[in-house]
């Protein structure tokens, strides 16, 4: 499976990567990009069969991002990894089409249990 992680901080995006194989999630294809407009141009180019995106970063958001996926049509599965984890943005979030809301500091745990039914 191939997981486009979308962030500003290249340290963040390494971390993520880390907690990923640490959750058990190894063998995937992972693709980085370091903002929304680079993350909408990976998509568009590598097809991944998720996207794990921070909500803030310059260029074009997290929010922003998904809601031009959806806008033209792409569907693939995404979710958000990031420090904004307050009641009203996870409920925008899932409004606009995100599975789930990961909040930093985060896990191998919190990792595994939301992404269990995605990944196998």
């Amino acid at each position: 499976m191939k997981i486009l992680i979308v962030d500003d901080s290249r340290v963040m995006r390494q971390i993520v990567t880390r907690t990923l194989r640490q959750a058990g999630f190894t063998g995937h294809d992972l693709v980085e990009a370091g903002n929304g407009v680079e993350g909408l141009a990976a998509v568009r180019e590598h097809a991944p069969q998720l996207v794990l995106s921070d909500w803030n970063m310059p260029e074009m958001n997290g929010i922003d991002l998904l809601a031009s996926l959806r806008a033209s049509g792409e569907q693939v599965p995404f979710a958000f990894v990031t420090s904004e984890g307050s009641p009203e943005m996870v409920t925008r979030a899932e409004a606009a089409g995100a599975m789930f809301v990961i909040t930093k500091p985060f896990t191998p745990e919190s990792f595994r249990e939301k992404l269990e039914g995605v990944l196998g």
